[in-house]
């Protein structure tokens, strides 16, 4: 394979970075939406550059989180009074043990199935029935985890949240559904369950896109690809960090009015479509 030689422009990069920012963080699987796009757009999905294009703009979209929370993220909390040693060190460091803890689970499974879930990528049939099936799910939400205050996120409600992220792996879930709905399920009201899944995705797609570049540090051939296309790059996770902010400002807003219904339909319809449109031999590539 010549990983020099990528069928993809300037202009796709932008409009799948675009995709990437808007629905990173709504639960409307942005991976799912990526590999549709990369089809319609008429893009090689099975080039390890463009696979690993589609995961390392993420890092823009991270990079939004902490432009936007930079308190949470850099702004430590203060011991109790009579705290000391380890208990005043986690205390102090209580954001990000709690985010190392929720990190774990799919840390451990993303490395021991990462082969399998790699195998899935690309796969429209795969994308089409989770969009309708967790649309279904999110048309429920609501009313099965209506909380009007938080409990305290422990430890052990951390790395269950954690677990729910590992559904996600499936393209066409959604990460954003998976951990907050695994937050309210643990008793987060929608706003701090959201909140708790931006600050969740740093780590992880933080260490999805530094695991994408390690691979293709290792290969003559890919550092020759990433090379002679750094500009596609970096225009991507330029565009999905901007995109990736008023995408976030707007969800939560609307996420604390509304919920989850109508990203739910919106999955349904648009995963329906796609269904229909493979069971009946029609081709999602606009482009040759």
């Amino acid at each position: 394979m010549h990983y020099a030689l990528i069928k993809m422009d300037w202009i796709q990069s932008i409009i799948i970075a675009i995709v990437e920012g808007l629905t990173e963080f709504l639960p409307v699987s942005s991976t799912g939406h990526m590999i549709i796009t990369e089809n319609m757009l008429g893009v090689n999905i099975t080039d390890e550059f463009v696979n690993a294009f589609t995961v390392i703009i993420q890092f823009g979209a991270i990079l939004s989180v902490v432009c936007l929370y930079w308190k949470r993220f850099f702004v430590l909390k203060k011991a109790k009074p009579g705290a000391t040693g380890l208990k005043a060190f986690l205390q102090k460091y209580d954001f990000y043990w709690k985010l190392f803890v929720a990190f774990i689970p799919a840390a451990v499974i993303g490395l021991a199935l990462g082969d399998f879930i790699e195998s899935l990528m690309g796969n429209v049939w795969v994308v089409a029935v989770m969009l309708v099936a967790v649309g279904v799910l999110l048309l429920f939400v609501d009313k099965w985890f209506d909380r009007k205050e938080d409990k305290p996120l422990t430890e052990r409600r951390a790395f269950t949240i954690g677990l729910f992220q590992c559904i996600s792996m499936i393209p066409g879930t959604s990460r954003s559904f998976a951990t907050i709905a695994g937050g309210m399920q643990q008793g987060l009201t929608r706003k701090t369950a959201a909140e708790f899944s931006f600050f969740l995705a740093v780590p992880t797609m933080a260490a999805a896109s530094g695991y994408e570049l390690l691979k293709m540090m290792m290969k003559p051939e890919c550092r020759e690809a990433l090379s002679n296309n750094i500009d596609v790059l970096l225009i991507g996770c330029v565009v999905a960090f901007i995109v990736a902010i008023l995408a976030i400002k707007f969800f939560i807003s609307f996420l604390t009015k509304y919920g989850f219904k109508a990203f739910g339909w919106y999955r349904i319809i648009v995963g329906g479509i796609i269904l229909a449109l493979l069971l009946t031999g029609h081709s999602l590539q606009m482009v040759d």
